[in-house]
C-alpha cells in the first residue's frame, strides 16, 4: 500500500455554544451555598391558576355544569364497534379539583437538619405553598399562584375535563404520554398492594379493592373490548383538545389491540398526523408460549399537528447516541501513526482489539452529490493519475479538492475519488426505531412499570427543560420522575391509590442530576448549558459535539456543532431532590354531596347505607383503635330517622350510627344534626363512619364527648362500598374498616414535641378478621407539625423498614449524620418545635394505599 502523508493530530478543544456565561452554584445561591448541597429546580417564570384546598370543600361554590364534547362528524371512521355509531356526543362531570397534600423534599431535609426553627412564610415557600386565607380559598381559580407540580387521584376522563374547564388549559400541554391497560383482562391491570408486586390470576388476593378501580373496570370493560375502545376514544378526544399546537401523543400499548388503538388514534388526531410506530423491546429472554414469544411493546406517536403550510409544525429534537460500529462492513480501513492505510480482514471488522496500537478507523464516502452539480463536472488530477466527475459532478470545487487532499481526507478506490470519514469523528449516530437496548431493569415497584429509557426518550424528542407534560396513566409515576429528571413541568393521575402511593414515595425520596441552567431567574425554561468535552482518548463526552462534513473540512470552516439533548452540563456537587409537587383529588363540592350523596332518610336508606347496615350484621366485632372494639348485636335500621341511618347494641348500651356520604367527607353540619337527633332519640353513644371528614367535624366529635353524647369517629376504607362489585369472590361482602392511627405526641424537656405511630387497626377483607399493624410495619406515615385545616404539609415523611431514603442519605453521608435519616425508616419523628396553629397532623398510607388522617391538638 503507498504510504500517505502523516494525519494532522487530532485538535483537542473545549467550545461552548453560545449562552451567558456559566455561574457557579454559589453565584446563583450566594445566601445558602457554603453549607447548602441539597437543592431543586423552580419553575420561576411559569404561574398556574389556584386550586382550593380541601379544608375548603365545605364552603367551595364554584359548580360548573357537566361538558358535552361531540365526536366529530367530519371524520371518516375506520373502525366500527358495538355502541359508536349509537352516540355522537359523550358528557363528562366538571368537578373542582381539591389540594390535599403539600411536600417538598428539601422542606424535609431542613425540618430534620434544624428542627428548632419554626415554620416560617419560607418553610412556606418551599412547598410551593401561597398561604392563602379561607376567603381566598373560595375565589380559586380566580387567581394564579406560582408553579407545583402535581398528582392527582381520579379519572383521567374527569380530571382532563377539570383542567379545561376551570383552568382553561386547553393548547397548554406539550406532550401527553399514555399507557393505557393493554387489554380487558382484569388481572393484567392492576396491582392491590403498595409492597407486593406479585398479581396472580383467579386469585382473591390478587383482586383490587378500590371502588374507583373496580367500578371503572365494571362500567368502562363491560362490553370487553367495545367498550375499551370507547373509553380510548373519549379521553384520546380531551387528550388533543389539551395539546399545544406543536405537541404530541405517545400511546403505550402490546401487539394484543395495537391495530385497534392506532385505528381510533387515525380518527381522533387524523392518520396525516401519525409521526411513527416504536417498538421497544421490553424482555430478556422469552417466557415460553405455545407460539412465537412477542419480544416488544409497541409505542403510537402522533402529532396535534404534524405539519402546517408544508412546514413541520411538531417539536422534535432529533436524539443521537454513541454507536459501535463493529461489525460495519462499510468502515472497513483503517490509518497508522505514519499515514499508511490498510484494508480490513472480517475478523478485524468485527473486533476492533485486533488493529495495531494507534490505528484511527474510517470508511470511505462517495464525493457526489445528491443533486447535480455543473461546476464539479472536471479531470482532476490525484497522485499522477486522472480521475473523471461522477456523473452529477464532485461535490465540491478543484479548490475545495485540494484542500481535502492537504487535510489528508481523499483516497482513491478503483477509479473513482472518495472522501475518508473517521469513525472516532461520527461515533453518533441518530436513534432510530425500532428501540432493541431498553429492556427493563429487575427493580420495578409496579407490576406494569414502563422503563424509564422508553418515557426519557419521548419527552426529550418532543419537549424541552419548563414545558409540561401530563400522563393520565400514573403507574408508579416513571413519566413524572422521568420530566422531574430533564426539567419540564408534569401533571399525572390516576384512578387507584396504589400507584399514587409508590409514585409519591417514589419522587420524594428520589435524586436528579443538578443540571447547570443558563438562567437561573427563569429555572429550567430558560434552557441547560451544553458544552463540549473530550476524554484523554479524544472521545466526545460533552453535550456538543462537532459535525464533520465534505463541505466544512473543503471550505475550512469550523464544523456546526449539534446539541446531544441527554449530555448538558452536570454540577456533582449539588444533590438535587424533586421541586415541590402537590397531591389532589377529584371531590364533589360540598352542595353537591347533600344534593346527590345525602337524601332525606324518612322511610329507606340510600343503597350504600343499605350495604353498610348489611356488613354491620355479617361482622359484629367493630376495631376502632387503641385496643378498642364494640361487639355489636341487633344492628337494624331506625324505623323513622333522617340524621341516624342504623341502630344497635353492645355492651348492654343503645348505639346509633350515621355513615358518612359515598363521595364525600362527613361535614360539620352533618355532625351537629345526628347529635340533636340522637339526644333526642336517648341514644347512648353515637359512631361515625365515615371515608372522609372536615377537620372541624372531627374537632366537634371531640368536644361532644365531654358536652352531650359519646361520640366515635370510626375511618371506613373504600372497601366497604364493594359488597356487589366483586361477585366472584369467595368473600362476597367486602369489608374493611380502620380505626384512627394510635398517635402518641410528648413534649421533650427542651420544648420541642415529638410524635410516635402506636399502630393502625383494620381488617382483612378477604378473611374477614382484624389486623394490628405495628407502627414499624406500615406502608408510609406522614407529620404535619403545623396543621391549618385546609392541606396537609408533609414535614417529615416516613417509610418504615424500607431503604426508600438510602440515595439520599448516601449523597449526603458527609454532611449529616445517618440518626438523621432513622427517624424517617421508623415509628418516632425527629424533635419539632410546635407552629402557630398548635395542631399536628398525622396521615397513614395502609397497603392499600387508602389514606387515614387523625388530627391532635397539642400545646
Amino acid at each position: 500500500m503507498p504510504a500517505k502523508k502523516k494525519a494532522s493530530p487530532k485538535k483537542k478543544t473545549t467550545a461552548t455554544k453560545s449562552a451567558p456565561k456559566k455561574r457557579s452554584y454559589a453565584m446563583n445561591h450566594p445566601e445558602d451555598a457554603p453549607e447548602t448541597l441539597v437543592d431543586s429546580y423552580e419553575h420561576r417564570v411559569i404561574e398556574m391558576i389556584s386550586r382550593p384546598e380541601v379544608g375548603a370543600q365545605a364552603q367551595f361554590q364554584n359548580k360548573k355544569k357537566p361538558k358535552k364534547y361531540n365526536y366529530d362528524p367530519t371524520l371518516s371512521p375506520s373502525l366500527q364497534w358495538a355502541g359508536k355509531n349509537e352516540h355522537s356526543e359523550f358528557t363528562v362531570p366538571t368537578l373542582p379539583l381539591f389540594v390535599h397534600e403539600r411536600l417538598s423534599t428539601k422542606a424535609i431535609i431542613s425540618t430534620l437538619t434544624d428542627h428548632r426553627r419554626t415554620e416560617t412564610p419560607e418553610m412556606g415557600s418551599l412547598f410551593g405553598d401561597p398561604r392563602h386565607s379561607l376567603a381566598n380559598q373560595l375565589k380559586s381559580y380566580e387567581h394564579k399562584d406560582k408553579w407545583s407540580n402535581r398528582m392527582i387521584l381520579g379519572d383521567s376522563l374527569v380530571i382532563m375535563n377539570s383542567l379545561l374547564e376551570y383552568e382553561s388549559m386547553a393548547g397548554k400541554v406539550q406532550m401527553i404520554y399514555m399507557d393505557p391497560p393493554y387489554g380487558v383482562k382484569y388481572n393484567s391491570n392492576f396491582q392491590p398492594f403498595v409492597r407486593t408486586k406479585e398479581v396472580k390470576h383467579g386469585e382473591d388476593d390478587s383482586f383490587s379493592r378500590e371502588p374507583e378501580m373496580v367500578q371503572a373496570y365494571r362500567d368502562t370493560w363491560e362490553l370487553g373490548i367495545h367498550s375499551y375502545l370507547t373509553y380510548l376514544r373519549d379521553r384520546f378526544t380531551l387528550a388533543r383538545e389539551l395539546l399545544t399546537e406543536s405537541g404530541s401523543i405517545f400511546v403505550q400499548i402490546s401487539d394484543e389491540n395495537v391495530h385497534h388503538v392506532r385505528e381510533v388514534l387515525d380518527e381522533v388526531f387524523g392518520a396525516e398526523n401519525f409521526v411513527s410506530m416504536i417498538p421497544f423491546r421490553k424482555k430478556t429472554m422469552p417466557f415460553g408460549t405455545t407460539f412465537i414469544e412477542q419480544m416488544s411493546d409497541f409505542i403510537l406517536w402522533y402529532a396535534k399537528e404534524k405539519y402546517s403550510a408544508n412546514k413541520k409544525k411538531c417539536k422534535y429534537n432529533m436524539l443521537k447516541k454513541k454507536i459501535n460500529f463493529e461489525g460495519e462492513f462499510h468502515y472497513c480501513w483503517y490509518e497508522l501513526d505514519d499515514g499508511s492505510y490498510v484494508k480490513m480482514g472480517k475478523e478485524e471488522i468485527n473486533n476492533h482489539s485486533l488493529l495495531p496500537r494507534g490505528a484511527r478507523v474510517y470508511r470511505l464516502k462517495s464525493l457526489e452529490p445528491s443533486g447535480v452539480m455543473e461546476s464539479g463536472k472536471f479531470i482532476f488530477e490525484f497522485e499522477g493519475r486522472e480521475f473523471k466527475h461522477p456523473k452529477n459532478g464532485y461535490g465540491t470545487t478543484i479548490d475545495g479538492l485540494q484542500k481535502l487532499i492537504k487535510a489528508n481526507r481523499i483516497q482513491a478506490e478503483g477509479n473513482r475519488l472518495t472522501y475518508k470519514m473517521y469513525l472516532d469523528e461520527s461515533s453518533f449516530g441518530s436513534i432510530t426505531s425500532p428501540w432493541d437496548d431498553t429492556v427493563g431493569a429487575n427493580d420495578k415497584a409496579y407490576v406494569v412499570q414502563t422503563n424509564t429509557e422508553v418515557i426519557k426518550r419521548c419527552i426529550l424528542m418532543t419537549t424541552d427543560p419548563g414545558d409540561l407534560v401530563l400522563d393520565p396513566t400514573c403507574g408508579s409515576g416513571t413519566t413524572a420522575f422521568v420530566a422531574e429528571q430533564w426539567g419540564r413541568r408534569w401533571i399525572t393521575c390516576d384512578v387507584s391509590r396504589v400507584p399514587l402511593a409508590l409514585a409519591r414515595q417514589r419522587l420524594l425520596t428520589g435524586t436528579f442530576p443538578w443540571y447547570e441552567l443558563k438562567d437561573t431567574n427563569q429555572g429550567p425554561s430558560g434552557g441547560f448549558i451544553y458544552t463540549r468535552k473530550q476524554n484523554n482518548r479524544g472521545e466526545e463526552i460533552g453535550g456538543l459535539v462537532p459535525h464533520i462534513t465534505l463541505g466544512s473540512i473543503a471550505n475550512e470552516e469550523e464544523p456546526e456543532m449539534e446539541i446531544l439533548v441527554d449530555r448538558p452540563d452536570e454540577n456533582k456537587k449539588i444533590t438535587r431532590v424533586a421541586g415541590p409537587f402537590v397531591v389532589e383529588a377529584v371531590i364533589p363540592p360540598s352542595g353537591m354531596e347533600e344534593e346527590e350523596s345525602v337524601p332525606e332518610y324518612v322511610e329507606g336508606f340510600s343503597n350504600h347505607i343499605d350495604r353498610m347496615i348489611e356488613v354491620l350484621r355479617k361482622t359484629p366485632v367493630l376495631h376502632v383503635g387503641g385496643g378498642s372494639k364494640w361487639e355489636l348485636a341487633s344492628v337494624r335500621k331506625p324505623t323513622k330517622a333522617r340524621n341516624i341511618h342504623g341502630e344497635g347494641e353492645s355492651g348492654g348500651k343503645t348505639l346509633a350510627f350515621h355513615f358518612g356520604p359515598e363521595n364525600g367527607a362527613i361535614t360539620e353540619r352533618m355532625v351537629n344534626d345526628a347529635i340533636k337527633e340522637s339526644n333526642l332519640k336517648n341514644y347512648e353513644e353515637l359512631l361515625f363512619i365515615g371515608f372522609a371528614i372536615q377537620p372541624n367535624a372531627r374537632m366537634l366529635i371531640d368536644q361532644a364527648k365531654d358536652m352531650t353524647l359519646p361520640c366515635y369517629y370510626i375511618q371506613a376504607t373504600p372497601d366497604f362500598l364493594m359488597a356487589d362489585l366483586l361477585k366472584n369472590m369467595r368473600s362476597s361482602q367486602i369489608f374493611s374498616v380502620c380505626g384512627l392511627p394510635d398517635v402518641e405526641a410528648k413534649r421533650l424537656p427542651g420544648g420541642e414535641y415529638q410524635v410516635t405511630l402506636k399502630g393502625l387497626d383494620t381488617f382483612d377483607p378477604t378473611t374477614m378478621e382484624a389486623q394490628h399493624w405495628d407502627g414499624n410495619d406500615v406502608p408510609a406515615w406522614f407529620l404535619d407539625h403545623n396543621y391549618n385545616g385546609l392541606a396537609f404539609h408533609v414535614n417529615q415523611a416516613f417509610f418504615p423498614r424500607t431503604s426508600a431514603w438510602d440515595k439520599i442519605a448516601k449523597a449526603l453521608r458527609t454532611e449529616y449524620d445517618e440518626s438523621v435519616w432513622d427517624h424517617l425508616a421508623g415509628n418516632v419523628s425527629a424533635p419539632f418545635t410546635l407552629g402557630e396553629h398548635k395542631r399536628i397532623a398525622v396521615k397513614v398510607i395502609d397497603e392499600r394505599g387508602n389514606e387515614l388522617l387523625v388530627e391532635k391538638e397539642v400545646g
